[in-house]
């Protein structure tokens, strides 16, 4: 399946209405900071072991901050534990991603232990524990009237589409589901929601999906919504053609 043999109509474009209660303009950022702060206490041990072993594979830095949009799209420093190399070419150019993850950088997206570096992004208040995930500033001028919305709450650690298959594949998560379920999230927001987000994460986890794994995920261009392709199945289609023009 690739994204002609998919109905154009499945792309929305009504404008959002995002949900404001109690809840979501106070309470929610209340339970991120608690939740958050203790996460980090309960959690330091590990956090140590994990930084200790970025710096046997990976070497310095220990983090990979990344410039990512937030709330009303303002710019922050989003932090990670590293799960790349930063093995580079003849030329002292970065290989491409799929070439410097590493096996533990494998287990730490499998697990979404490279995440735990947000917890300290929940507790400044640039992220919440459950919000759409901030994604590449290249995106911002891209997304159309409808998914902009997605950055009229804070992002998050995750954010899922409820009722969907847990293991995530390039046909199951593209970027129409995505983008939709963030809007779904901005215009239901509910602690009963949140508790829900929070169980799927889990499921997740344990699902042994392997799309955090790859970097193979085709880069969102404004257009390819419905792509269902990774980007070497891509890539591959597009070599066809040209050898088949060729001939």
């Amino acid at each position: 399946m690739n994204e002609t043999t998919v109905e154009k109509s499945a792309v929305r474009t009504d404008i959002p209405k995002p949900r404001k209660t109690f809840y979501s303009q106070y309470i929610k950022r209340f339970l991120d900071i608690i939740l958050s702060g203790l996460a980090i206490i309960v959690l330091s041990p590990l956090l140590l072991i994990i930084a200790v072993l970025e710096l046997v594979f990976h070497g310095r830095p220990v983090l990979y901050i990344d410039k990512r949009p937030g709330k009303d799209g303002k710019i922050f420093n989003m932090y990670k534990f590293r799960s790349m190399s930063g093995a580079c070419d003849e030329n002292g150019n970065l290989l491409h991603p799929s070439k410097r993850i590493t096996s533990f950088g494998r287990i730490l997206r499998r697990t979404s232990l490279d995440e735990l570096a947000g917890l300290f992004n929940v507790f400044n208040g640039t992220m919440s524990i459950i919000g759409p995930r901030p994604l590449m500033t290249d995106y911002l001028p891209l997304y159309n009237e409808r998914h902009k919305y997605r950055h009229s709450v804070r992002p998050g650690l995750a954010c899922w589409k409820i009722g969907c298959d847990d293991k995530l594949t390039s046909e199951s998560w593209t970027w129409n589901t995505q983008f939709e379920s963030d809007i779904y999230y901005v215009e239901h927001i509910s602690f009963l929601l949140d508790v829900r987000m929070v169980l799927k994460t889990i499921k997740i986890i344990f699902s042994k999906s392997e799309m955090r794994t790859n970097s193979d995920r085709v880069k969102f261009n404004g257009e390819n919504l419905l792509e269902t392709r990774t980007r070497h199945e891509i890539i591959e289609a597009q070599q066809k053609e040209i050898e088949k023009n060729l001939k």
